[in-house]
């Protein structure tokens, strides 16, 4: 059984999403970390009191019987290293953790695509011991439908119109840098739209979703 440390958010989730436990074929128990808002973990990267909100959560999802541990919200690769030291068992704060594997695999650049590429930096990928491989960041900050619904929280998610504008980055990643021999979501609301990415291109794409399976695979 996997724990998911959920941010406070109040949007909706499709399959495919971190947040539907349907979206995976094994068990899954969540918990909300109080305090822990979107704007916090975007926003304010340098917030050191998530660290102690997240741990103690995870401590507790691990009395409660999960195996491993992970999050909702790919920014807090920043703090990968510190939360997993306060734990005994496995801890994958964001697929980010995905870029080195991505890298060597193809052996090529990496491209990622972000909830904000405003609010990505060096210390993120620092985190996850990803800023030595070949890195391109885009991001969905110029997406109003996306920016509204999961990050602002101001407007219903319209999933019809998120993967039109999810289609639109894409295409602008891989026109801008040709390079791109694989992509990597951040954002755990990325994945539900999946299948129109590789409608486009037939590069690897990992998410989320992926890092979910393969961990459970080598917890059971």
């Amino acid at each position: 059984m996997i724990g998911i440390l959920m941010l406070e958010t109040t949007f909706h989730r499709p399959i495919g999403d971190i947040g539907n436990p349907k979206t995976f074929a094994f068990p899954v128990i969540y918990k909300t970390v109080k305090g822990a808002t979107v704007a916090r973990a975007m926003y304010r990267a340098g917030d050191r009191e998530l660290i102690d909100l997240f741990v103690q959560a995870a401590k507790e999802m691990e009395n409660e019987g999960a195996k491993a541990i992970t999050t909702s919200c790919g920014f807090l690769a920043i703090f990968q290293q510190e939360i997993q030291r306060a734990l005994t068992i496995p801890f994958f704060s964001s697929s980010l953790l995905q870029i080195p594997f991505a890298s060597c695999v193809t052996g090529g650049t990496v491209g990622v695509m972000t909830a904000a590429r405003s609010r990505l930096t060096t210390k993120h990928l620092k985190g996850v011991d990803a800023h030595h491989h070949p890195v391109v960041i885009d991001g969905m900050d110029d997406q109003p439908a996306f920016t509204s619904a999961i990050v602002d929280q101001t407007e219903n998610l319209d999933v019809n119109t998120v993967a039109k504008e999810m289609k639109q980055v894409t295409i602008r990643l891989l026109q801008n840098h040709p390079e791109v021999r694989a992509i990597v979501l951040e954002c755990t609301n990325m994945p539900p739209y999946k299948n129109t990415l590789q409608a486009i291109t037939d590069i690897p794409i990992f998410d989320m979703n992926t890092l979910m399976n393969d961990t459970y695979d080598a917890i059971t």
